[in-house]
């Protein structure tokens, strides 16, 4: 099947990534086999494994059950944590006691975790470490690149501080120059026109392209493909803050052509919390990506040999080393937190990450169609129109009067009195739009795959009569 602009395979419907064959392990219990060292029992809670037929009219009903998240609350905001499922919380708290009666440790690169993972993530085990969250991965990739004076890494102006604080420790360090492309926002844009800013920013200086996918503020997804090939094309670095894709997108990092990836496994993954996802380009992609490895160091790493003198970088389609071990390697490692990691990947895997994405993608879509009929359309900030664009983040203006858009105060209190009144937890968003002196103040709702079409109605139901009532 041909590829979309976002790396994902046309499908029916939203396009999509298939995960063929992962949906044959759905009859087991789930076990998550041997972690590092220690062996580790299946869980006995109920799991994935006896959710009904996907055509079920109770089917998302039954993925919601293996939640354990407050039933009083109507939790949207997965955009800043997720909850982890029963049968994970089960295997964690397990692993924790057994480690503790056995004084187990674990010096490990922990390669069949890794293998778990890579598996959803369309790449290979050793292109894909365990890190703390998307913060540490882009902290170890920025500090990893060879960069000197003057060159200049390309960004944008709605970056989280998780990618801006190691921009600016780079350009502190060794005198990198900085430079940002201004998004526009709402539904005005195509993918093409996000291309063509950062085609008209980059000069001979530019070093890499580093952009988050999608922008944590607006929910806008970057063509993440498009831009890869971009630089693909200028023999630039391609680096994505990709915070929200892992256990939200069903995308395979190979076909999106990126030389960096970093995400969080504990956001719409619903990992443990304290971890998320690095991947690291380790070989030439003859299909995706061409283009020699850019030179990388593991600098965060226990892993490196004391002697010095790694493996050059692969110039094939085989890797030369486990890159991933590498930087896995940092002294004694949790088997609890692993072995949590490994068991959600596989929740999401017997469910199949591209049936997650269509369902949060779908509700994700109503919410905005219920906000524009409201609102009207221009009140979104995040794109509706183009598929290429959009994610299961949606924020917009709540207010009417168009002075409140710069009114944070009257946001913050709407947000809280939505919890306090209605038991809904979003959060707000403030970002630069073009020809505003002021940030713009904005409501972020987030649909994921334990929600249904009746929560996305009762927020934006709630969200009217509330605005209506403080205009």
């Amino acid at each position: 099947m041909p590829l979309t602009s976002t790396g994902a395979r046309e499908g029916s419907g939203v396009s999509r990534r298939g995960f063929v064959g992962l949906l044959g392990a759905g009859a087991a219990s789930v076990g998550i086999g041997t972690v590092g060292a220690a062996p580790v029992a299946a869980a006995e809670s109920a799991t994935s494994a006896a959710l009904p037929p996907p055509s079920s009219p109770g089917y998302w009903k039954a993925v919601e059950r293996l939640f354990v998240l407050d039933k009083k609350v109507l939790f949207m905001n997965v955009g800043t944590v997720g909850s982890p499922p029963r049968e994970v919380l089960d295997t964690v708290d397990r692993v924790h006691r057994e480690v503790a009666v056995k004084a187990t440790s674990s010096y490990s690169d922990f390669a069949d975790v890794r293998a778990v993972a890579a598996r959803g993530y369309g790449c290979d085990p050793d292109e894909v470490v365990i890190t703390h969250n998307t913060s540490d991965g882009m902290s170890k990739i920025l500090a990893g690149l060879a960069l000197k004076e003057g060159d200049e890494l390309l960004t944008t102006n709605h970056e989280h501080s998780g990618g801006n604080v190691p921009l600016a420790l780079a350009r502190d360090r060794y005198g990198v120059v900085v430079k940002r492309v201004a998004l526009p926002v709402g539904n005005d844009q195509r993918a093409e026109d996000y291309v063509d800013l950062f085609r008209r920013a980059i000069t001979s200086r530019t070093k890499a392209l580093v952009f988050s996918a999608p922008t944590y503020k607006t929910g806008t997804m970057l063509p993440i493909a498009m831009l890869a090939r971009l630089a693909q094309d200028h023999g630039l670095i391609s680096v994505v803050d990709g915070a929200h894709i892992p256990g939200m997108m069903a995308y395979d990092f190979h076909e999106l052509g990126v030389d960096f990836l970093a995400g969080s496994a504990a956001k719409w993954q619903c990992g443990p919390g304290g971890t998320g996802v690095l991947y690291i380009r380790n070989k030439v992609l003859p299909r995706h990506n061409p283009n020699p490895l850019p030179e990388f160091w593991p600098v965060v790493s226990s892993g490196y040999p004391a002697e010095g003198g790694l493996p050059p970088r692969s110039s094939g389609p085989t890797a030369s080393y486990d890159i991933a071990a590498t930087l896995q390697s940092v002294g004694n490692s949790s088997l609890a937190i692993m072995s949590g990691v490994r068991n959600v990947c596989e929740v999401w895997d017997r469910i199949g990450r591209a049936r997650i994405q269509d369902h949060v993608l779908q509700l994700s879509a109503y919410a905005k169609d219920l906000i524009a009929e409201r609102w009207g359309v221009r009140a979104l900030y995040s794109p509706k129109d183009d598929p290429r664009l959009v994610c299961g983040l949606t924020s917009f203006a709540p207010f009417r009067d168009p002075r409140d858009v710069h009114d944070a105060k009257k946001t913050e209190t709407l947000v809280a009195r939505l919890k306090d009144e209605y038991g809904i937890v979003i959060r707000t968003s403030d970002f630069p739009v073009a020809g505003s002196a002021k940030a713009h103040q904005a409501v972020r709702i987030s649909t994921h795959l334990f929600h249904q079409e009746e929560d996305v109605k009762r927020v934006v139901d709630a969200l009217w009569r509330l605005s209506r009532t403080m205009s």
